[in-house]
């Protein structure tokens, strides 16, 4: 009792010093989210408001060959409740040596390519509550080992605990029509959320490319679902998430030539139903310094190919909009103090059911302020498609953001 009293005294000795000695920095933002009609469902609004506060802290020690890092997230929403939530984003422990390195804890690991979507990035569960396009990430509990050598960087990640996809709630918008009854999730493992996932990736440049090879063993990120309701009109009423054992083989390349920019992304996956694959590839070019200014305009195209169908009414289906898709896009960058930028893009589904459109804007307001604007929607899209759901949600989303 009395060695274990001794090693709880030091722990925090060595805490507190930590505390005393790191740095804090993060975030907090104002957003206001309007819709251009009424709203499709009951308990929807025209327009929300929400807030949010992302503080993280640092510190290093060793000469920076430790670094403990803690980042958490919250945000209260004027009437989605699924919302009203908070994450611990990373809470981990990074050793570096010169070989080699390891991360221990909560932590966020980032693969891909593609603009338009990122196939590969199957380690952390996305944050779609926060925004449907899955950039914002959960953090996830792992073991990484990273081998630095001469023929590349081996990563090992061992995955001990599972977390959830979110989802809007009943007052959320966009959201699905059906309803996602996320108290009642189904595992395929008995495990359930205690179940343990491997991965392993293999990444290295070669001249004016980078490779990245993976491998995924575990619980799917991605659910599908299944009809737990009635169904009315050809759609269920509500359907809740099924989380499968998959086995995700991927591939990403990049090549920089000149002002060129190709990219690739493909997976391989089985155990959701028969094995299907999926691609995005394209481009991106850049006309730097055009009519000799300081902006940037790049020129996007990618193509999106998915095996898998995206029709809602059977059980169960994926949630997989994108099978036959072209993406166009365009990023100008002004290259000002303020990083002032803004990223058009349009996806043409090439099978006739409609389209999907984004306009990110974003420019830094003195210091410590900066403000972003997203317009988000759809149309023209067949009925029985999932982006059937968000016909009525065409959108703009405008965040102030004040950095600390």
């Amino acid at each position: 009792m009395l060695g274990a009293l001794k090693i709880a005294s030091v722990l925090l000795l060595l805490l507190s010093n930590a505390v005393a000695a790191g740095e804090w920095r993060g975030d907090v933002s104002v957003d206001y989210l309007w819709f251009a009609q009424s709203p499709a469902y009951p308990g929807q609004r025209d327009s929300y408001v929400s807030a949010a506060l992302q503080p993280e802290y640092l510190h290093d020690w060793n000469d920076g060959y430790d670094l403990f890092t803690f980042k958490v997230f919250y945000r209260i929403d004027e009437y989605d409740k699924a919302r009203r939530r908070g994450d611990v984003r990373e809470l981990s422990y990074l050793h570096a040596a010169e070989d080699w390195e390891i991360t221990v804890g909560v932590s966020k690991v980032f693969w891909g390519v593609t603009e338009s979507i990122h196939l590969v990035d199957i380690i952390n569960q996305p944050d779609t509550v926060e925004n449907i396009d899955g950039e914002a990430k959960l953090g996830q509990p792992m073991i990484n080992l990273t081998l630095i050598r001469d023929w590349g960087v081996l990563s090992a990640f061992v995955l001990p605990g599972f977390r959830e996809r979110t989802f809007p709630g009943v007052a959320g918008r966009p959201r699905f029509a059906v309803l996602i009854d996320t108290d009642n999730p189904v595992y395929e493992s008995r495990a359930g959320k205690r179940h343990v996932d491997y991965a392993l990736r293999y990444s290295h440049s070669l001249g004016d490319w980078d490779v990245g090879l993976s491998f995924f063993r575990g619980t799917s990120r991605e659910p599908r679902f299944v009809v737990n309701g009635p169904i009315v009109n050809g759609l269920p009423l509500s359907v809740a998430p099924l989380y499968e054992q998959t086995v995700q083989i991927g591939i990403d390349l990049q090549a920089t030539l000149g002002s060129w920019l190709w990219k690739l992304e493909a997976i391989q996956r089985s155990g959701q139903g028969e094995r299907f694959a999926a691609a995005a590839g394209g481009f991106e070019y850049t006309f730097v310094g055009v009519f000799d200014s300081d902006v940037d305009l790049g020129m996007i195209a990618e193509y999106l190919y998915d095996g898998r169908d995206d029709n809602v009414t059977v059980s169960p289906f994926s949630s997989s909009p994108f099978q036959n898709d072209l993406v166009l896009g365009l990023r100008v960058v002004r290259n000002d103090a303020q990083s002032s930028e803004l990223l058009l893009s349009v996806i043409h589904d090439l099978d006739g059911q409609g389209l999907t459109y984004n306009i990110e804007a974003s420019r830094r307001l003195g210091d410590s302020f900066k403000l972003s604007l997203e317009a988000r929607g759809v149309s023209n899209v067949a009925a029985g498609s999932l982006l059937a759901s968000f016909e009525r949600d065409n959108r703009l989303r405008t965040e102030l953001a004040f950095y600390f």
